[in-house]
């Protein structure tokens, strides 16, 4: 029969109690006997005696000398295979066949005669079977005595305990080890247990002595910094203690050294916990040296993208500043030829006009393309300042048709507006609005057809101002329309279209769109069909001072007084001096000045001007930045520092347009900053303005 583990303290303090009550029961009733007691004596004995026996904590039953069941007590009927006393009589032998199985059958009566044969105990613990009539195998720890019976005959009890939970209790906790030992060495992290007390290893899994390159007899009983981790003795005792104080320690990036010198970057996670009556510190090591170097990649990689976003912003500046300096001659060429056609009056021949326009028209296109490649730089890397006031949204769109109106002419496009009757007021930049409008019915005419129809209608929705431009032109493919905001996308790159453009101006505007916290969005019913583009706004709430005017009506009408002063200017002469390497833009500059009535001197470096503005004395100086010998920037300062030049207003007029470039430009001491090819008649304005508020 098979033995196991020891018993539990109750178990066995139940069978010393039951097998003391038994010894006293059998001893009192033999000695009753002896003494000769009468009948009725020894009846009240017997009954004494069967109800200790029926009331034993512990299963008991017993058999005479023919194998007979004598006595069946409570708690073994039920295992005996009836709850009453009708077995009392029938055959022991005859009943254990029934019970259980040819084998084990013979086994048990084997026991109960040698027992009642020799009168030595027996003793069977953790006895397990399948009985016939349960599929569930069970667990008894059973013992056998022989007593004597009247008549000189003898007995055997039999008493026993059905230990079936207990046994699948401690099956299910040794299961739940080897199923803790296979997670255990399967794991894809190192695992360590550590003495909680000591800090020494008791065990380790297969992960964590391959990542050591050490077997398990090696690490046991080694503490922490013995193995590599923590580098040294005082390093290691400190996390230890850090251990036994909070129960819980974390390191992120631990290195660990192996015994061949290789360093290994691991995640060290550990805890303490319980285990019977030990404390144990269970350490997690994962180890994320391929991690670190992924992410030191990535690290890289963003570095060199912002290297390279950096680079292509330097080369935009330049490509922008190299673009700029051509132009700004040809502007300022066509701009001396249209003041000369108005000296001239009709006598200009139409070719001659009509070339002019020409040529003015298609610089204009030139610097727009420009100016949106630098503005989508500066909008998608995030460095747009809003100027945010109060605004009604009506008065930009009337702003922006003025700006593109002579395009739909040009186009012999018809326009229809529709404006809200209500003011629409937003917190927004009103000049980015205005920009966005204006890529919008740029974008309308642009693939509209000439004698086209272009719609601009203002609506209130909700808490929402809406704009919406519609046009009948060549519409869009279904597959376009989620692409048709991304950079340098364009509807047709195909020979057949000639209207040009970088694909950028939707992109800027659904950046500046979203800066105000809005929404644009595109729809066309397909090619052919035409377009509508919608652009919603948040809206606040009425103001009640409000006049319908922005800050750009009162800009509008300082440039218009400018304009209207300019000639007064020019009567009182001021003194301009025009520093630019670029000869042609310095000829058409001076050239358009002269006829203004400015009295105009010319530099083409920047230590020739410091001695032409010494001698002359200049009112304004119009500086590029890009001077061969010193930069603007230097020559600002040097102009501020010489008593003859101190007061003087100075203009950047350059091709350099970023921010960086307008910041540095006030830094130097410039009182406006001008981008090449500027507007001939803002740059009029400015030098007006500025002789307005000095004295002569």
């Amino acid at each position: 029969m098979p033995s196991a583990g020891p018993h539990s303290e109750l178990e066995r303090n139940l069978r010393e109690i039951n097998e003391a009550l038994l010894i006293s029961a059998v001893r009192q009733h033999e000695l009753a006997e002896q003494a000769g007691r009468t009948d009725a004596e020894l009846r009240e004995s017997h009954a004494r005696f069967e109800a200790l026996f029926d009331e034993s904590p512990v299963a008991m039953y017993m058999v005479d000398s023919q194998l007979r069941l004598l006595l069946i007590n409570r708690k073994a009927r039920p295992a005996m295979g009836s709850p009453d006393q009708n077995l009392i009589g029938s055959s022991f032998e005859e009943m254990v066949k029934t019970l259980w199985p040819p084998a084990v059958a013979h086994e048990i009566i084997s026991r109960f005669r040698h027992t009642l044969a020799t009168g030595e105990p027996f003793t069977a613990a953790e006895f397990s079977e399948l009985r016939h009539d349960n599929r569930v195998r069970e667990y008894y720890d059973w013992k056998l005595h022989r007593i004597s019976l009247p008549g000189g005959n003898h007995g055997v009890v039999c008493y026993f305990q059905d230990i079936s939970a207990r046994m699948r209790a401690e099956q299910s906790m040794r299961d739940s080890e080897v199923r803790y030992r296979r997670l255990f060495q399967s794991s894809k992290d190192g695992i360590l247990i550590l003495d909680a007390e000591s800090g020494q290893i008791i065990d380790a899994n297969a992960y964590m002595t391959a990542m050591l390159g050490q077997d398990l007899p090696q690490l046991l009983g080694k503490e922490l910094y013995q193995i590599g981790v923590f580098g040294d003795q005082a390093a290691s005792k400190a996390a230890f203690l850090s251990l036994q104080q909070n129960g819980y320690i974390r390191y992120d990036h631990l290195p660990v050294q192996k015994p061949d010198g290789e360093t290994i970057q691991v995640e060290f996670v550990s805890n303490i916990y319980r285990e019977n009556d030990r404390m144990l510190a269970q350490c997690n090591v994962r180890n994320i040296s391929a991690r670190m170097l992924l992410e030191q990649q990535v690290l890289l990689q963003a570095e060199n993208l912002a290297d390279q976003s950096r680079r292509k912003d330097e080369f935009l500046a330049m490509l922008s500043h190299e673009l700029r300096n051509p132009l700004a001659p040809i502007r300022a060429a066509v701009h001396l030829l249209k003041l000369q056609e108005r000296g001239s009056g009709s006598s200009v021949a139409p070719v001659q006009r009509q070339a002019r326009e020409i040529i003015e028209r298609q610089v204009g296109n030139l610097t727009k393309l420009v100016n949106d490649l630098m503005e989508v730089s500066r909008v998608v890397s995030g460095r747009v300042r809003l100027d945010l006031q109060n605004i009604d949204l009506n008065s930009v769109v009337q702003h922006a048709l003025q700006t593109t109106s002579p395009l739909f002419q040009q186009n012999e496009q018809t326009l229809a507006l529709k404006l809200c009757e209500e003011c629409l007021w937003v917190h927004a930049d009103p000049t980015r609005l205005e920009e966005v409008l204006i890529n919008l019915l740029n974008n309308a005419a642009k693939y509209t057809p000439r004698g086209g129809h272009i719609e601009v209608m203002s609506e209130a929705r909700a808490h929402l101002a809406v704009v919406r431009v519609k046009d009948n032109g060549m519409g869009m493919e279904k597959e376009l329309l989620p692409h048709v905001f991304d950079l340098f996308t364009q509807a047709d790159r195909s020979l057949s279209r000639s209207s040009g453009g970088l694909g950028i101006g939707l992109c800027l505007a659904q950046r500046l769109v979203e800066l105000h916290s809005g929404t644009i969005h595109a729809a066309s019913d397909g090619p052919g069909r035409g377009s509508e583009f919608t652009v919603l706004i948040p809206r606040i709430k009425p103001l009640a001072s409000a006049d319908g005017r922005d800050s750009r009506n009162q800009t509008e009408s300082s440039e218009a007084d400018g304009l209207a002063n300019s000639h007064a200017a020019a009567v009182e002469a001021t003194r301009v001096l025009v520093v630019d390497d670029n000869i042609d833009l310095v000829t058409m500059l001076s050239s358009s000045l002269r006829l203004q009535g400015y009295s105009v001197q010319t530099s083409y470096t920047g230590l020739d001007a410091l001695q032409v503005a010494r001698r002359q004395r200049p009112h304004i100086i119009l500086l590029d930045i890009g001077l061969p010998d010193i930069n603007g920037y230097e020559l600002a300062r040097r102009l501020r520092a010489q008593p003859e030049t101190a007061s003087a207003k100075l203009i950047a007029l350059t091709g350099y347009g970023r921010e960086t470039d307008v910041a540095l430009a006030r830094e130097s001491g410039f009182d406006s900053h001008l981008t090449k090819p500027c507007d001939p008649d803002a740059l009029l304005a400015v030098i007006a303005g500025f002789r307005k508020s000095s004295p002569s």
